[in-house]
């Protein structure tokens, strides 16, 4: 297993950062997807996985081929951990967005940077900077006047299935960081696939309709693939926490498309504070020009 993080120059980190915003565009229409496919959450998770099993699969093959699949089980124990927590995350997204809004899973969602910083800093000591920091507490303020309508009718269970989510990603992120040779795209193949079995046991019999199978296939592919391995190879060539940081665009994003596209208002609180986190990311991003 190879070890230490990906070697990061300054095109690197600009490539790297051009992918984890591009993921987060695509992560951010996850629960309009999710909307619009009007499954069971158990069906949802079935069929999202096994879409994006297929797609990630494929595209590993035709990078590497099948030795390329196999070889995941040299990256010992890190690929079980990579594997079972992109599980328990994946699961607990859907049933997060199932529970509440979307804004209320995006608004605990906004809290990765800092669990993603927290878990980088006891694990490998990854340096922590004073820019950061500012925008940190910027987004932060951001996230409190958001929490004020973001939680809806107190649905305590699907925040807590966001946090759940949220932490999970966050030590991917920083496992990505530490062991930077694994190979994310296989891993992630070999994690969605493993989703399938698990949620058999709770479908109903019989197929879904070609719309809930359509939808279930775009959000697979976008959001549980493309998505998912844009961010965590953009994670190799960025610290933790900036990957975390970028990714609060979803936060902004995510509710706007569902409002726009199914009337899901956010609210007014939710929107100056999206406001507020969207200003702390261009402002970070932009200061941070190499």
């Amino acid at each position: 297993m190879a070890r230490g993080p990906f070697p990061t120059s300054p095109r690197e980190r600009r490539r790297g950062i051009a992918m984890v915003a591009a993921s987060a565009l695509l992560w951010s229409s996850a629960g309009l997807f999710v909307r619009l496919a009007t499954l069971d959450t158990a069906s949802l998770v079935l069929w999202r996985s096994f879409f994006a099993a297929l797609t990630l699969g494929a595209l590993a093959l035709a990078r590497g081929g099948p030795n390329r699949l196999l070889a995941v089980q040299r990256s010992g124990w890190v690929a079980w951990l990579f594997i079972g927590t992109s599980v328990v995350s994946s699961v607990a997204y859907v049933v997060a967005l199932r529970l509440t809004t979307v804004a209320s899973v995006m608004t605990v969602y906004a809290a990765l940077p800092f669990i993603a910083t927290g878990v980088a800093f006891v694990w490998i000591r990854e340096r922590v900077t004073v820019r950061f920091l500012i925008a940190g507490a910027i987004a932060a303020g951001g996230i409190l006047v958001m929490s004020g309508a973001a939680s809806g009718a107190g649905d305590w269970l699907g925040i807590g299935m966001a946090l759940v989510m949220t932490s999970g990603f966050a030590l991917q992120l920083v496992a990505i960081r530490r062991y930077g040779r694994v190979d994310v795209m296989a891993l992630n193949a070999w994690a969605a696939l493993a989703c399938v079995p698990l949620m058999v046991p709770f479908v109903a019999v019989g197929l879904p309709s070609p719309a809930q199978l359509a939808w279930s296939a775009v959000l697979g592919v976008l959001t549980t693939g493309f998505a998912y391995v844009l961010a965590l190879e953009g994670g190799r060539r960025v610290s933790p926490g900036e990957v975390g940081f970028i990714s609060m665009l979803d936060v902004v994003l995510g509710p706007l498309w569902v409002w726009l596209a199914l009337g899901e208002r956010p609210g007014a609180l939710v929107l100056a504070g999206g406001a507020v986190v969207l200003a702390s990311v261009a402002w970070y991003l932009w200061a941070s020009r190499d």
